[in-house]
């Protein structure tokens, strides 16, 4: 355990990993990010954090009571005082924006610190929170998730998994984080795999693939001849290059030229056009009567 600065104030932690040296980078400002460790916390520090940590809990029912008496629609999580007691962070969950200015000033006169009430969302708040997922496992983002990248339903399409919100999304509402992770291996394993729809030869004859598992590599085929499913394993099957032919087209004939135009047709067409034509320029002019 060691004692930090870190955004101004000195913080109490644990180092779970070493990096070796530091080297500064070209961003001034992203190296001020980076905490700078003080010293190895002594007997006298590890009591000091013991209190502040009683301290939060105090400060976070404080918190929730001037909450309900404002009235104010949030959900607090937690509240952490930071080592030396010069500030109070706290978070919170909220469906839109919260005008919280009256809160931070009750806040502030009633813990005598400084006061950060951070808003955060959802997959945020089940980081926090934790649990167990659909695999029976801990939740990816409370054990080893740190940042939460960009998800699409794309990804949930390459895995072949079903779209059905309910397999998709986590315990968040959000879609699942491993359908990030997993996505580049599953995209490894579909490039030995023939596609849904294509056509293959099985030991029952040929049939066309109309459902894989990418993890077990077990192809499901429709056979040509019976209409029957049967499944094999991957290197049971071999696609088929070539594809099945088309349809003839009806306006086609059978050495593959079109039919000739009818000329008459046309010209028939364009006669009567011209004939129209005439007759218009040839009409006799309106008589008008006279006055």
């Amino acid at each position: 355990y060691c004692v930090f600065q870190k955004d101004f104030y000195l913080e109490y932690g644990q180092i779970i990993r070493s990096h070796g040296e530091f080297h500064p980078s070209a961003n001034p400002e992203k190296d001020r990010e980076i905490p700078v460790i003080q010293h190895q916390a002594t007997v006298r520090d590890q009591s000091t954090a013991h209190e502040n940590f009683a301290r939060s809990k105090g400060a976070l029912r404080t918190a929730e009571k001037y909450v309900e008496q404002l009235n104010l629609a949030m959900s607090l999580l937690n509240a952490h005082y930071s080592f030396d007691g010069r500030a109070v962070v706290i978070q919170f969950t909220a469906d839109g924006r919260i005008d919280f200015r009256e809160l931070v000033k009750e806040l502030s006169r009633a813990l005598s610190s400084r006061i950060e009430l951070r808003q955060i969302g959802v997959r945020d708040e089940t980081s926090i929170c934790g649990g167990i997922g659909i695999c029976g496992q801990e939740l990816c983002c409370s054990r080893f998730l740190h940042d939460f990248s960009s998800i699409n339903v794309k990804m949930a399409k390459e895995q072949d998994l079903s779209l059905t919100p309910s397999t998709i999304s986590g315990a968040c509402g959000r879609l699942k984080c491993c359908l990030k992770f997993e996505h580049e291996g599953y995209l490894e394993m579909e490039k030995s795999m023939p596609r849904k729809g294509e056509y293959c030869e099985c030991p029952k004859g040929k049939g066309r693939v109309c459902d894989r598992n990418l993890l077990t590599r077990k192809v499901t085929i429709q056979l040509e001849e019976t209409g029957s499913i049967a499944s094999f394993s991957r290197e049971e099957i071999t696609p088929l290059p070539s594809e099945r032919p088309r349809p003839r087209n009806n306006s086609q004939s059978r050495d593959g030229a079109r039919p000739p135009r009818d000329r008459r047709q046309g010209q028939g067409h364009q006669g009567r056009g011209a004939q129209g034509q005439g007759r218009d320029a040839e009409a006799p002019p309106v008589e008008t009567p006279e006055s």
